[in-house]
Formats: C-alpha cells, structure tokens, sequence
C-alpha cells in the first residue's frame, strides 16, 4: 500500500513539473496562443502536437496558457483561502465569545450555500472576468479551511507543551505562532492541494458556462464548451482539454495524500 502511495504521489509530482513548465513556456514556445498560424481544425502533426481550433490557432498554446490561469486563479484563491480560513479557526477557539460565536456562525452558514451557485451570484454581482472568478471562489473556499484549523486548534490548545509555554508567560500570538500552527502544516499543505483540485474544477466549470474567464483570453472550460459544439465531427478537439483537465484534478489529489501521509504523523 506505501509504495503504491509512493508511486502516485511521485506520478502526480512529475505530472505538475511538467504542467508548471508547460503554463511558463508553452503559451510561446512554439505559436503564440492568441494568434491564427494554420488552417481550422488540422490534426496533431509534428508542426501542432494537438492540431488547431476552429480558428486555426495552435491547441497546445491555448492548453498552455490555460493551464497558466487555472494555476494562477488556483493557487491566489488557495492562499487567500487558508490566511482567511486560519485567522478565522484561531479566533473561533482563542478569541473572546462575542467574537468567536459570530465568526463561526458565519462560518456555519457559508455552507448552507452551494458554492457553485453561490459563486455564481457573486459574479453576478461583480461582473465577469479574471478578479471576480478570484473573488468568487476565495469567499466560497475559506469556510472549509476555517472548520478544520478550528477543529483541529482546539483538540492542540490543551495539550502539554501548550499549556506548559502558557505557563512561561507565552503570549496567545506567540502560542499559536511558535507551537500550535507548525502542528497543522501537513495537514493544510494537503488539504490545500486536494482543494487547488477543486478550485481549477470549479473555474474550468465557471468558464464552460460562459461566466468565468472570458475571450479572448484562454481557458480549459471556454475550450472544452467551444469543442463541444464540434464533437461529432472533431472529437479530438475535446479530447486534449478534457485530458489535460482530468490529469490535473487525479494529480494534484495524488500528491494532496502524499503530502498528509508524510507531513501529518498522525497519518502514519
């Protein structure tokens, strides 16, 4: 069983290298993501290793830049996520009641929303375009964050080496800082790849539905929605996004639980 977690965290490890080389490169290594360089829907060749969209621009370029925005919404929304969701489970165990009560409530109640529909809304609101699909999913994705460190804080607050640097005369700030959160990094490295999954999946179906990332701009979901109109008579076109989609989502879920059985002793 370890060395079959050995071998898919490694598989999915090798897989984001290449995905991170190909988001930095790709977009121009070749053909320029936004330019028309051959003719409409021409197969993979050597010249264009995943052939060209209806408008004769280089697939592998658009996959590459999209793979730039889904990483870069994912990983902004991931950050955002666990310094709201952090703040917000320390002070629900450490703060004063009419603080702490108010917050996790709020908390509670985030999750009485689908987060699709709820990010939908909040687009709605702000309009569409790469910063709202940013906003959008960090309001959605921090409550999660905030359950667990919450949970997690208040079953450390009370233990031994806590109590004792209490006793020493350790401020609350210097507690969490120096001796509680350092317990929670393997868990919040892992949890935060496993929803880096998410969020690139909740931005690719953002952008199919024609609300997310907007033309010209390219993005996994808008590409899958436009080769969908065309599958019947170019199912390769869909196939490339939807593949690169899937890896994506299995890898970064391979290393999420590679990364919580080797830095949370708990799960040894």
């Amino acid at each position: 069983m370890r060395k079959a977690r050995d071998w898919m965290f490694w598989a999915g490890v090798g897989y984001l290298t290449l995905l991170v080389l190909m988001a930095i490169f790709g977009p121009w290594a070749r053909h320029h993501y936004l330019e028309a360089v051959g003719k409409p829907f021409q197969p993979p060749s050597a010249e264009f290793w995943f052939g060209t969209d209806e408008l004769g621009k280089d697939i592998f370029a658009r996959l590459s830049y999209g793979a730039f925005v889904s990483l870069g919404i994912g990983f902004t929304v991931q950050a955002i996520s666990l310094v709201v969701g952090t703040t917000v489970g320390v002070l629900g165990v450490f703060a004063p009641k009419w603080i702490a009560t108010p917050l996790m409530r709020l908390t509670d109640g985030m999750f009485a929303f689908p987060d699709i529909l709820l990010a939908i809304l909040i687009i709605g609101v702000m309009g569409m375009g790469v910063t709202p699909v940013i906003a959008a999913l960090s309001i959605t994705a921090w409550p999660t964050v905030a359950r667990l460190v919450r949970t997690q804080v208040a079953s450390l607050k009370d233990r031994e080496y806590v109590l004792a640097a209490r006793a020493s005369g350790g401020s609350t700030v210097y507690v969490v800082w120096r001796h509680i959160l350092p317990q929670l990094t393997g868990i919040l490295m892992a949890v935060a790849m496993i929803e880096l999954a998410g969020t690139i999946l909740a931005e690719s179906a953002l952008s199919f539905l024609g609300i997310g990332v907007q033309a010209p701009t390219p993005s996994w979901g808008s590409m899958i929605n436009v080769a969908r109109q065309n599958m019947n008579s170019h199912p390769d076109q869909l196939l490339f996004p939807c593949l690169v989609l899937s890896l994506t989502i299995f890898a970064l879920n391979f290393v999420g639980d590679g990364l919580r059985a080797r830095l949370d002793p708990r799960s040894r």
